[in-house]
């Protein structure tokens, strides 16, 4: 039995700027945090060799976010224009109460948004922006959670 979602992951070249981000700038909390080196059981998981690797467990309410610096070997950068509608995962949302506060916020600090906040109506508030790496993340709100509750969203 699938009991959810556990956590998402990215990967990205500046652990200690991607935290910053996430942590400082969008609030979320340093569940754990560790390394390792020439550990052969993250080897097998990862189907990498001689991995060296620092890594950040981040959490807010059930929602989870890990990120990973691979010191060894090293990965390719990625567009950090990359469209959204690329293969791949597309983007993290994160749930807010006033995502106007929000994204003034988020704006200030230097982060970069395809367009302000959009009412969609039931569906809520809702726009994309891109953490330090080009990672798409976007930030909800839904006014009316009853709508939301409905959809066990």
């Amino acid at each position: 039995m699938i009991r959810g979602i556990h956590h998402a992951a990215i990967s990205t070249p500046d652990l200690d700027r991607a935290l910053s981000f996430y942590r400082d700038t969008i609030g979320l909390e340093v569940l754990s945090e560790g390394d390792w080196e020439d550990w052969e059981i993250a080897d097998k998981i990862t189907g990498l060799e001689g991995t060296k690797t620092r890594w950040v467990m981040l959490t807010s309410g059930n929602t989870h976010l890990e990120l990973f610096q691979y010191d060894f070997p090293p990965g390719a950068a990625q567009d950090p224009n990359r469209p959204v509608n690329d293969h791949g995962i597309t983007h993290i949302c994160i749930e807010v109460t006033d995502i106007y506060e929000m994204y003034d916020r988020l704006v200030e600090a230097g982060m970069r948004f395809h367009c302000p906040p959009q009412n969609q109506g039931d569906i809520g508030i809702a726009t994309y922006g891109r953490d330090p790496d080009g990672n798409v993340v976007e930030i909800l709100e839904y006014p009316d959670r009853s709508h939301v509750e409905s959809l066990k969203l």
